[in-house]
């Protein structure tokens, strides 16, 4: 039998007392004076007066505790043909000479290190040695371009940028230099020094008294027997800034504070995970996205656990037995991927006769997010691999699941297609577009009452007037999630979509907005749409629509090529956009607003209502006709 409806209710009952028993699984400097609160900040803050270092509880305690031996970090690496493990104690040394060549540089408290890397274990040395300086880290995914790390690079103001001379990708190299230089140039702030890591695939240029060799740097602080302590920093102070995509296209920084944070993902990898100290435990993430963040780096090593840091793919590396060989090699307890991984293994190996090459003796669990998990994808997983597949669900803001299947406390039965119950700090409503709630089964906007529990993003960065009317201001007294869905009678939550244009593809939450401003800057384009269209694969693919310019009398494929091929260069591969149509006009109200969602479902081949604010109902016929010339392709 499942703990989960007691423990539930015993949060429910007394918030603050279900949260300070949670803290005891931390190591505190100080203890807390307040559990929580409600007069700070937008909404509230936990573990006020408190004091702590993350990095201490990563690391340092489990070394003190006699646990150095134990592996803390394995690294996989199919594209390079390496593999390497560091344990605890050795994780330890590294972070310390580390973190005192960063103070060498200037790097205290509060101040900020962006970090532009690729998946090897010297990511995860500086994110903890950015921390056991009390300085906050904000880790942009490689594959982001460089205008895009420019906007952040100027929005946290770092001192210090660390990164690699490249990323290995299974056909290509990534080099990573020429990108970071160009987004330096871009920026208005330039920060003092860059520490690259040379990695043999590529050398990169170094700009003389600016950047700086890892190795180089590293070997001569040892040789100056230079360590760093860990500093003491406010539980409420930030660990690390996340920025994740804004309606408006300008990226939103998502603070994590320290304290709530460990102990949120502390609570979860006992309780939702149902990992324990000594147990490898694999998120197959990238440490760019806040999944890398909380379950790659911080929550296993919070927890005493071994992390898996791969760099490979769900297939190609070499085939769509990647994953099984990983899991069999490395003894892996539970694994958490999205679901776009597992489409890719299906329709590869539909059969799942890969998996008989290895031995998943030790997986207990599979874990999904990231998206939604269709329910013929968690069919054919739980049919192939023999072992219980978890979708859970939760967001970038709020750094752990807001729904789950709690494998720790006794799962639940679950129903393919949901993430199955709120997770305990998490008081969650449907309501509809007044604010009453719905009744279950009916979709509507699910938001979460608040305060929000610890872990959550309590604000953001360098722009708490825009925490309101992003998240709270639409349904006062509630966190707007965006994302629409039903609870059924049982309690269970259903997640069908996204409520506003930002757009899920293959677990990157990315900006039509963005992509729009991208397409507009073409000189051939009048004005522009980019949906997310529904995709099998990756959940859904970005596709823009353009009206040219009159007199435009090119090619329609050049164009379309070019437009492509600027999104590309400005916003990355990430955003996997390949398909481009051009039309002779868009669908607006008769306000002027473009009728984004009716165009989603044309292309989805989804059953609509004419929107009764519709200047031409024509144009939905002309876009169809469009659609049905060209279909959308994967």
């Amino acid at each position: 039998m499942s703990r989960y409806w007691d423990v539930y209710n015993g949060w429910r009952a007394n918030p603050e007392a279900f949260w300070a028993e949670a803290a005891k699984a931390v190591d505190w400097f100080k203890p807390a004076e307040r559990i929580f609160d409600e007069n700070i900040g937008p909404y509230g803050r936990w573990f006020v007066g408190a004091e702590c270092n993350t990095a201490y509880n990563c690391i340092d305690r489990h070394v003190a505790a006699g646990r150095g031996a134990q592996p803390a970090i394995i690294y996989d690496s199919p594209v390079t043909g390496t593999k390497r493990t560091l344990t605890y104690a050795q994780l330890l040394d590294e972070v310390e000479v580390f973190a005192a060549a960063l103070a060498g540089l200037g790097v205290s408290k509060g101040d900020r290190v962006v970090i532009y890397m690729p998946m090897v274990p010297e990511v995860a040395i500086a994110m903890l040695a950015t921390a056991r300086l009390g300085a906050i880290h904000s880790v942009v995914f490689g594959g982001f371009a460089a205008n895009e790390l420019a906007v952040r690079l100027d929005d946290a103001k770092p001192k210090v940028i660390v990164s690699a001379s490249c990323g290995i990708e299974p056909k290509h190299v990534v080099k990573y230099k020429p990108l970071l230089d160009a987004a330096i140039e871009m920026a208005t702030h330039k920060p003092s020094h860059c520490i690259v890591l040379q990695r043999p695939m590529e050398q990169a240029t170094l700009q003389a008294g600016r950047d700086l060799d890892w190795a180089d740097l590293v070997a001569k602080t040892r040789a100056e027997g230079r360590r760093a302590m860990c500093v003491p920093v406010d539980a409420t102070d930030p660990l690390y800034i996340l920025y994740t995509s804004g309606s408006t296209g300008q990226p939103k920084g998502v603070v994590r504070d320290t304290g709530g944070h460990m102990v949120a993902l502390a609570w979860t990898m006992k309780n939702v995970y149902g990992i324990a100290p000594g147990e490898v435990f694999w998120s197959a993430s990238d440490v760019g996205w806040v999944v890398g963040h909380s379950y790659i780096i911080y929550g296993p090593l919070l927890n005493g656990s071994t992390t898996l840091i791969y760099e490979g793919k769900p297939v190609g590396t070499p085939d769509a037995g990647a994953f099984w060989r990983v899991v069999s090699e490395h003894n892996v307890a539970a694994l958490f991927t999205a679901p776009t991984a597992l489409r890719a293994i299906k329709k590869e190996d539909p059969q799942g006769a890969l998996i008989a090459n290895y031995s998943l003796s030790k997986l207990r669990t599979l874990f999904l997010a990231g998206e939604r998990a269709d329910p013929d994808t968690v069919r054919w997983a739980e049919w192939a691999l023999g072992v219980p597949v978890i979708d859970h669900w939760w967001q970038t803001e709020t750094g752990w699941a807001i729904a789950a299947n709690p494998i720790g406390l006794g799962a639940l039965l679950v129903k393919p297609g949901s993430p199955t119950v709120p997770m305990p700090g998490y008081d969650v409503h449907v309501l509809d577009e007044d604010g009453h709630e719905v009744a279950d089964g009916q979709l509507g906007n699910i938001v979460v009452k608040l305060p929000l529990p610890p872990g959550c993003f309590p604000t953001l960065w360098n722009a708490e007037e825009r925490f309101g009317p992003s998240y709270t201001d639409h349904f006062p007294g509630y966190y707007k999630t965006a994302d629409a869905g039903y609870r059924d009678a049982d309690g269970y939550l259903f997640i069908m979509g996204r409520t506003d244009d930002i757009i899920n593809v293959a677990g990157h939450r990315l900006s039509t907005g963005a992509m729009e401003e991208v397409l507009s800057s073409h000189r051939d384009v009048a004005e522009c749409a980019v949906i997310g269209a529904a995709d099998a694969l990756k959940g859904e693919l970005p596709i823009g629509f353009i009206v040219l310019k009159a007199g435009v009398t090119r090619d329609a494929k050049d164009i379309e090529s070019e437009v492509v091929a600027l999104v590309r260069e400005r916003i990355g591969p990430v955003a996997a956009f390949k398909t481009v149509r051009i039309v002779t006009r868009l669908p607006k109200t008769r306000s002027g607003k473009i009728l984004r969602g009716t165009i989603k479902k044309i292309a989805d081949g989804t059953d609509f209502k004419i929107p009764a604010t519709i200047d031409d109902p024509a144009i939905l016929d002309e876009i169809g006709a469009i659609l049905s010339k060209r279909p959308i392709a994967s």
